[in-house]
């Protein structure tokens, strides 16, 4: 297979790579680069290991990257190219004549057990990707099948289901007892997530040869716009499965972090307050009315209260969820938080987030402890803004920052826009923050634009639009 080298070789390889992080999220810029060619320059090349560890250290900077980092350095620095040494082999079915027949898939994973026993990282690297090479071939059986132009279409789903190696765990379990002392439940227990991992190790490494070989039929830049994984800031709230809301959650303390860091800048760069225009005039008079020395006005830093109105209906909720997290990282830049949730009907949720509470199950008591429905369970803004308006209006008032969390989606009911203003002509401040893309405003039951006409809506479908939006709105 034929290998295209770089235009400008080793250095020109290393800048395409930066540029692939770059537009996957990872802020690299000119002097990480400079690094990362001090670092090629320093290793040795063939010493993979310590190369990504070498260029992640001079790449990287913040948590959550190294992921993406990892799958591209795959892609850029791959262990092999096109089949690679064929250090296993792979057992076959002998025919009547004698000849070599189809892959020996039992013989196979007996090989496979005996690996996973032993723990041998490196031998079952070699056994993943002979595997892929004898097993990995979409739509066929170890049998050679080609695809289109002659070119083997690689499946990992193909190799790993006819090797099925989480059916291998009772097997290795045995072997471990029989090899070692006398066990107890505790340690068959730790036996058995030590085989898991190394079967899940095993996998990854079925998936990442696939993805190498597939990269050199298609191009890396193509196959890496569906292989490389969202940083956690990127995954977009609506569309996010349980695994990474989770992984979402635990990013919650090092961005209000990040945003207490930031708001301490912005303070100390706005130390002084409006310009006196009175004491001003009157410096200037001892300098012929040449205002030599402005004076400004003392500043006086409050902390406004928040009341959040948060819609925690279907899908919203992840997104009303990491927002009231981080909100109460953040609490202590404000003075007083009220939190009230609706679906129909809205009800006052503050002491489920008070200091100290535990919150890795709060939406579920918002959702089982809160009255929030009325009649069929399904948003209704109209009827909430109501019903807060009715109950707690006394709770906006002039010094009040106003947030709204949801995606304005009244399944065709009455927005209540009056009530909308009311509120938010009582409020200092009043934001409006939308999980759902910008596009979408407006299309069927929304009621984004009618809403964004009253205050102002902003579009936060990451965690990383949310920082942004939070970062502006916090108090300087």
């Amino acid at each position: 297979m034929a290998v295209t080298t770089p235009e400008h070789g080793l250095p020109g390889h290393l800048v395409d790579f930066v540029g692939a992080l770059r537009r996957h999220g990872v802020a690299v810029g000119p002097g990480e680069t400079v690094d990362a060619a001090e670092v090629v320059g320093a290793l040795d090349l063939l010493r993979r290991r310590e190369l990504r560890e070498g260029l992640a250290s001079a790449l990287l900077r913040r948590s959550g990257q190294r992921e993406v980092f990892d799958t591209l350095f795959d892609l850029y620095f791959p262990p092999a190219l096109g089949l690679g040494a064929q250090e296993v082999e792979v057992p076959r079915a002998r025919t009547d004549d004698g000849s070599e027949g189809p892959v020996d898939v039992d013989a196979l994973r007996d090989l496979l057990a005996d690996l996973l026993l032993a723990g041998d990282e490196e031998a079952l690297r070699e056994l993943a990707r002979a595997a892929v090479d004898a097993l990995g071939t979409a739509g066929a059986s170890g049998t050679g099948v080609q695809g289109v132009n002659g070119q083997p279409s690689w499946s990992a789903y193909q190799a790993l289901r006819l090797m099925s190696p989480e059916t291998l765990l009772a097997r290795i379990l045995d072997a471990m007892r029989q090899e070692g002392d006398p066990t107890d439940d505790f340690t068959d227990e730790v036996r058995r997530r030590e085989i898991r991992d190394r079967i899940a190790r095993f996998r990854k490494m079925v998936q990442d040869e696939v993805r190498r070989r597939t990269a050199e039929q298609r191009g890396r830049d193509q196959v890496a716009k569906t292989a490389v994984p969202k940083q956690a800031e990127q995954v977009e709230f609506l569309s996010a499965y349980a695994e990474q809301l989770a992984q979402l959650r635990r990013t919650v303390h090092p961005l209000a972090r990040r945003l207490a860091s930031r708001l301490a800048v912005r303070r100390k760069h706005a130390k002084r307050g409006q310009l006196d225009m009175r004491r001003t005039l009157r410096r200037s008079m001892s300098t012929g009315g040449v205002p030599m020395k402005p004076a400004y006005r003392t500043r006086r830093p409050g902390r406004p209260e928040l009341v959040i109105l948060c819609d925690v209906s279907g899908s919203v909720a992840g997104f009303s969820h990491f927002t009231l997290l981080l909100v109460q990282a953040l609490r202590e830049q404000f003075s007083k938080v009220r939190v009230f949730a609706f679906v129909e009907k809205t009800d006052e949720v503050t002491h489920l987030f008070e200091p100290g509470a535990e919150l890795s199950g709060v939406m579920q008591r918002v959702l089982r402890e809160a009255d929030l429905t009325a009649f069929d369970g399904h948003s209704d803004y109209g009827h909430a803004l109501g019903s807060f308006a009715e109950f707690w209006g006394e709770a906006i008032t002039s010094k009040t920052s106003l947030l709204i969390l949801g995606d304005a989606r009244t399944n065709y009911r009455d927005p209540n826009l009056a009530v909308l203003r009311r509120l938010t002509g009582q409020a200092r401040h009043a934001h409006w923050l939308n999980p759902e893309p910008q596009r979408q405003w407006g299309t069927g039951d929304s009621a984004a634009h009618r809403y964004a006409e009253v205050l102002p809506m902003h579009e936060c479908r990451t965690a990383g639009q949310l920082a942004d939006v939070v970062e502006a709105l916090l108090p300087v």
